[in-house]
């Protein structure tokens, strides 16, 4: 089974299978935390911008880690309706919960983002970057809403998933690149020799170093 050392190793191996996109209309759209240190690698190699798209998970009733669906922060909401209709979840309660998740986008954005204005995507092909991917109910709700914000292309670029999350979401992309296609998946962090926790303090140090490099062109 092939490991990365850290993010940063495997942001590098992932802009290595993403050379290809190098010098076209691109935008990195990264998914914060750890998505971004993969991200800010992927950006640097292919010259490109690097922005960020904050999807959330919509937890079922009374188990919250227990993901029924996703968010992001133009509403953009995608629902795995079998589980839903499996668990009888009102429509009440699917609606108060997009409503904080939505709530926590915002509040985490204006803090990521500062006064920076988000990358137009419109008629651009988007990489999407994360560090993994577990069901990839939030990787969908990310897609969705690149698609809604007029990308011309969707291209996903993680290091790690298991090979259902990989069948199902490549209907609703492009592309996706994932050197390590693996089962049994038990979590995102068994791929990693370091998969410590990224602090926010370092995803706005990064997408700072990102904006400036840009400008300095």
């Amino acid at each position: 089974m092939m490991s990365f050392r850290n993010r940063i190793d495997a942001g590098r191996r992932l802009a290595l299978e993403l050379k290809e996109y190098k010098g076209q209309n691109i935008v990195v759209m990264a998914i914060p935390r750890g998505g971004v240190v993969l991200g800010y690698e992927v950006a640097l190699e292919l010259e490109a911008p690097l922005d960020i798209i904050i999807p959330r998970k919509i937890g079922a009733p009374g188990n919250p880690e227990f993901a029924i669906g996703a968010v992001a922060e133009d509403g953009t909401r995608v629902l795995n309706e079998e589980t839903v209709t499996m668990l009888g979840v009102s429509k009440g309660y699917l609606e108060r919960a997009t409503e904080e998740e939505i709530v926590e986008i915002k509040r985490r954005i204006i803090k990521y983002r500062h006064e920076a204005e988000p990358e137009n995507v419109a008629g651009k092909i988007v990489i999407i970057v994360d560090d993994g991917m577990a069901t990839g109910a939030t990787m969908r709700a990310a897609v969705a809403s690149m698609r809604k914000r007029g990308a011309s292309r969707i291209v996903v670029a993680v290091p790690v998933a298991p090979p259902d999350t990989i069948r199902e979401l490549s209907k609703d992309v492009d592309k996706i690149i994932c050197p390590v296609v693996y089962e049994p998946f038990y979590a995102i962090g068994q791929f990693y020799d370091d998969f410590s926790q990224v602090e926010d303090d370092e995803v706005i140090q990064l997408l700072e170093l990102a904006r400036k490099r840009r400008k300095a062109k």
